[in-house]
């Protein structure tokens, strides 16, 4: 049963890093072999585009990334290291490159094991590759509004694992909901 409120395109056709904030409370949802599992986004990364050394986009357009570059609202899902799948959110104009990287999530409903980072709340809600590229605005996988029923202090910290990215390495674009205890990192 989808939710009534599934977030329109132009919630993703902004800033970055403002949808990386609005995002946290929101409801990912993925109808999977018959099963809606649901989470609450508590922890993301904006990835602000191609002049952000720590994104994918900074490369170019590859056959990887060009997900990245439009329109807004589609997920880019890649594995890495071989074995974990990481969800991102298109965001911003087309052409632009940029994408909010989903980190953690509150188990809500039919979400079983660890949901503490992207890898893993990529396995508890069965996300893979064959999502790269699907529109949020479909009836099998999208985001819902889902307002918090209290007010929460968000955070904002450096991402994590983006050494390699000189000065953007600690540009504070991960956000969190402070105090939730499914924050993948403090």
């Amino acid at each position: 049963m989808k939710p009534q409120r599934t977030l329109p395109r132009s919630f993703y056709a902004r800033d970055t890093i403002a949808v990386a904030r609005d995002l946290l409370g929101k409801h990912l949802v993925h109808v999977h072999e018959g099963v809606e599992r649901c989470g609450r986004i508590v922890e993301t990364e904006a990835y602000i585009g191609a002049h952000d050394l720590a994104s994918h986009s900074s490369k170019g357009i590859t056959p990887r990334t060009a997900i990245m570059y439009g329109p807004p609202g589609y997920a880019y899902v890649y594995l890495i290291y071989g074995m974990h799948h990481c969800m991102n959110v298109v965001t911003d104009k087309e052409g632009h490159g940029a994408a909010v990287l989903l980190r953690a999530i509150e188990p809500v409903r039919h979400v079983e094991g660890n949901t503490k980072g992207p890898g893993l709340l990529c396995r508890a809600l069965g996300i893979d590759r064959t999502l790269n590229g699907h529109d949020l605005l479909s009836n099998s996988f999208y985001i819902a509004d889902a307002p918090l029923a209290d007010a929460v202090n968000i955070v904002a910290r450096p991402r994590i694992g983006v050494a390699y990215a000189k000065e953007w390495a600690e540009a504070e674009l991960r956000f969190y909901i402070e105090g939730n205890p499914y924050v993948s990192r403090k």
